[in-house]
């Protein structure tokens, strides 16, 4: 049995992190070779710091005499996010960072290992693990830390971007302990927040003013107390953020990016990988199968574990965890998500809809517990394998 009374703890990133500028620029490179073709091959890992931005890694088209064109954009697309994001500070400024492009041909003997052909199957493009994850707590079937950390953020973003609070900046950090009593999310023992603010001027309780409305607003009623810890600002002053404080790379935040700790994690990374790569795709998927394996009332927790190898299409293995809270056995799970998905890259990326221009909104605030668009944009997110499951068990 698991435990039904602790604390448990997540933190997210905004947009401004060092870490996910480069999410940010990674992905939104690959959805600019995905707008030109669906089946391009981008693996595109950036780094940011004073002054500057390095793109590297490889890059495939079917046209490689296109590959020189598409080459020319990639400095407007790293300014374009730059300016999104917010950053017009004197040492990184989207119109004056220095942007440095060393994409390259992807490998053929990689290429080799993955592309489909007349005799068999496209391969995975690596070996690896991946985890998906769901649970009952919250509505959207995350767990309840990391889904407010991220909310915590996201409205500080709304009103920084929309003018209401031009004091705030880019970089910020949130951190929550969440008490369960009886399995249940319940309150807030601590709050912690650490933002960039404008001003210089600006105490911690100036900044604490500003932001406090906003995180109560996003938290559900009654769990903040007067028992709640807050900690904003606590180290003073934020005004210096972004690369220009802390150098950034991609795929650092990778708690951050799946479920704050809360469920086990592979250890590969999602940003600026297209979705030949399972550890992205397989990862979405593995997400997708616990969400509507929670969904269909199968279980009130569930993790889904998938293994690849280079060049070979189905999985390993297909691993289930319920917690012991399964209404059917984790065997019967696994046998069923087989049975409902196609669960080679080619099938994932069929089934979900991956070869599209999707992934730069997923680079900051979590790729998961997020509604699907209209557009395929969070695909894995939908609930539609519910009744086939219940079908399949």
């Amino acid at each position: 049995m698991t435990r039904q009374n602790y604390t448990f703890t997540s933190e997210s990133v905004s947009e401004g992190h060092p870490d996910k500028v480069c999410d940010r620029i990674s992905d939104a490179v690959l959805d600019a070779f995905l707008a030109e073709e669906p089946e391009a091959r981008v693996a595109a890992e950036t780094f940011a710091t004073t002054n500057r931005v390095v793109i590297g890694g490889e890059v495939g088209l079917s046209d490689q005499d296109k590959l020189k064109d598409y080459m020319g954009r990639i400095e407007a697309i790293t300014r374009a996010c730059i300016k999104d994001i917010g950053y017009e500070q004197d040492k990184f400024h989207h119109e004056t960072v220095e942007v440095t492009n060393l994409l390259h041909e992807q490998s053929a003997h990689i290429a080799q290992g993955v592309d489909a052909s007349a005799d068999k199957d496209e391969g995975a493009g690596d070996q690896g693990i991946m985890f998906g994850y769901a649970t009952k707590e919250t509505e959207v079937l995350m767990p309840a830390p990391i889904h407010y950390a991220h909310a915590i953020l996201r409205r500080l973003a709304e009103v920084r971007k929309d003018g209401t609070e031009p004091t705030l900046g880019p970089d910020a950090k949130s951190q929550l302990s969440v008490v369960y009593r009886d399995g249940v999310p319940v309150g807030a023992s601590s709050i912690v927040l650490s933002t960039q603010h404008l001003d210089e001027s600006m105490s911690s309780a100036d900044v604490r003013a500003v932001v406090e409305p906003y995180i109560r607003e996003v938290l559900p009623e009654g769990w903040v107390s007067a028992d709640t810890e807050w900690h904003v600002n606590p180290t003073g002053k934020f005004v210096i953020g972004g690369p220009d404080g802390d150098a950034g790379l991609t795929g650092r935040k990778i708690i951050v990016d799946t479920y704050g700790g809360a469920a086990p994690h592979g250890g590969g990374a999602f940003s600026g990988k297209d979705p030949t790569k399972v550890d992205r795709s397989a990862a979405y998927a593995a997400r997708y199968l616990a969400k509507n394996v929670v969904a269909a009332g199968m279980a009130d927790k569930c993790s889904i574990q998938l293994s690849y190898a280079i060049g070979v299409a189905k999985p390993l293995s297909i691993y289930a965890d319920t917690f012991g809270t399964g209404e059917v056995s984790p065997a019967e799970i696994e046998a069923a998500v087989a049975q409902v998905m196609d669960l080679t890259p080619r099938g994932i990326r069929q089934q979900l809809g991956m070869n599209k221009p999707i992934y730069a909104r997923t680079a900051a605030y979590g790729h998961f517990g997020r509604a699907p668009d209209a557009d395929g944009g969070f695909s894995w997110e939908r609930t539609d394998l519910v009744e086939a499951l219940k079908k399949a068990v």
